[in-house]
């Protein structure tokens, strides 16, 4: 349906005569003569009746005044879901656990006013993938390539550097510790089932094995986190890694431990990712917000991957 035809209906039943219709519409009365004869024509029926004060509904025209007021709310719903700065700005937040999805709670928290979709992507590739189609708007991810083998389209910043922690059991030769080194983690076993080959965090984790002579095993099934933890806690050899955001809810008899890594500390670099043609207002008040917050540690040595270089705006400090 016409919905400019629909439009001219209801500015000319409003005004009830076609000559004012035509005024507000910024069109001749001839346009409104047309785009009315046009609507009624796909209709079948006539909405107007033409008397010596000007035009006067049908009851059809009655009968259908109020849906074509429906019709017109609709497209302006429609238009705002999408209009920049209206609809809401949608960021991946890889898992809603992880440091990325309390990033963006920190945003929301200070700037409530804006309206966010969080979608959760699987993997740096697909999170790009949709930046560039615009499915999403933004997307926090580790990401594995230099700045020079980004598409042209894409910007990255690393926005924040989170401290990996060793998680034990109870019973774990290290669970008394409160701190440990990597040098101090060789030989133990570091069990983390989902590591999926060809993702960044599994690229992360196999940089980190490889720089500090660790064991982290990603055999057997992924069952998700609490069966994980369930293992965890009732092991004497195994641990794993967790990032110091990661949002963990255990079993009071767990007794699991988290413990701090350092001298250096691995940091986990999580980058912002978009499309540099965005317009959407919320995703430079989010880029602006990050620049703003905490980075990471500062007082410590820091270890990430050689492909984690600085790709896009400049460090902060830098």
């Amino acid at each position: 349906m016409d919905l400019d035809a629909v439009r001219t209906f209801v500015a000319a039943a409003d005004a009830g005569r076609f000559q004012d219709a035509a005024a507000e519409l910024s069109v001749t009365q001839q346009a409104v003569s047309k785009r009315i004869a046009t609507l009624e024509k796909i209709l079948g029926v006539r909405l107007f009746t033409r008397t010596a004060r000007g035009a006067k509904l049908t009851i059809d025209g009655q009968a259908f005044l109020p849906h074509a007021r429906d019709l017109l709310r609709a497209e302006e719903r429609a238009l705002a879901s999408v209009r920049p700065g209206r609809r809401a700005l949608r960021v991946d937040v890889i898992g809603r656990r992880l440091a990325p999805a309390a990033l963006l709670r920190d945003f929301h928290r200070a700037q409530p006013e804006v309206e966010l979709d969080v979608v959760t992507l699987f993997d740096a590739d697909a999170a790009i993938d949709a930046v560039r189609s615009g499915t999403i708007d933004a997307s926090f991810r580790a990401v594995t390539m230099s700045g020079r083998q980004h598409p042209e389209d894409i910007r990255v910043a690393r926005v924040f550097d989170e401290p990996i922690q060793l998680l034990t059991g109870p019973a774990h030769e290290l669970a008394a510790a409160r701190e440990v080194t990597p040098a101090e983690l060789v030989g133990h076993r570091i069990w983390m089932p989902g590591l999926v080959p060809g993702t960044e965090w599994a690229a992360y984790y196999d940089a980190l094995a490889a720089a500090f002579g660790l064991t982290i095993e990603s055999t057997g099934p992924d069952f998700g986190t609490e069966p994980l933890l369930d293992t965890i806690a009732d092991s004497r050899s195994l641990a794993t890694f967790v990032g110091e955001q990661t949002n963990l809810v255990w079993p009071a008899d767990h007794g699991l431990r988290r413990i701090a890594v350092h001298d250096p500390t691995p940091v986990y670099p999580h980058s912002l990712v978009w499309h540099r043609d965005n317009p959407h207002p919320a995703l430079a008040a989010l880029r602006d917000h990050l620049r703003s917050g905490p980075f990471g540690p500062s007082d410590t040595t820091t270890w990430t991957p050689t492909w984690a270089g600085w790709s896009g705006p400049a460090p902060p400090g830098a």
